[in-house]
């Protein structure tokens, strides 16, 4: 099964996948669970989100950072796996020259992979048009990676404030 959580940056939708896919652990009584973390880029404050977030799953997943081959790291793993998240992935897709044709057929492959997969996505494109081109492009990639997404994912979960409401 693959499940997308959306929202914008701070609506809780980490925190809410991550506990949407330890539920679904409990529920099938799974071994354990991958974190496949795509950060690629630290800066000081990014480096303060993360240690965040690690603190946070410390003792329930099993961390794996790969920031571009999303599909060679997820077939090599025997259960289920959250992905956080894709918008950092595009971003190191583009810092390392990959066209968007390739980002969309990395995407593709993904989503037919027989895995169990839960995606956390920013939602980006809610805001102005960027005024500069790089800026655009990597909105409507998104956009159109996060349209791909949840076309496969048997549930979607918009996330705001805290509070995420299944939209699919």
């Amino acid at each position: 099964m693959k499940t997308l959580f959306i929202g914008g940056i701070k609506s809780g939708k980490s925190l809410l996948a991550e506990q949407y896919i330890l539920n679904q652990k409990l529920e099938t009584k799974k071994q354990s669970l991958y974190y496949l973390a795509t950060t690629e880029f630290v800066d000081e404050e990014i480096q303060k989100r993360i240690e965040i977030h690690q603190k946070r799953r410390e003792t329930q997943f099993i961390t794996i950072e790969e920031p571009l081959n999303l599909v060679k790291k997820v077939s090599s793993l025997d259960q289920p796996v959250l992905i956080e998240c894709t918008t950092m992935w595009i971003n190191n897709m583009l810092y390392h020259n990959r066209t968007k044709e390739q980002i969309f057929e990395h995407i593709e492959t993904l989503m037919q992979l027989d895995h169990d997969i839960v995606i956390v996505h920013n939602d980006v494109g809610s805001g102005i048009i960027p005024d500069n081109a790089l800026a655009r492009e990597y909105v409507d990639i998104s956009g159109i990676v996060a349209q791909m997404i949840a076309a496969q994912c048997s549930e979607v979960y918009h996330c705001i404030a805290g509070i995420s409401t299944r939209i699919k």
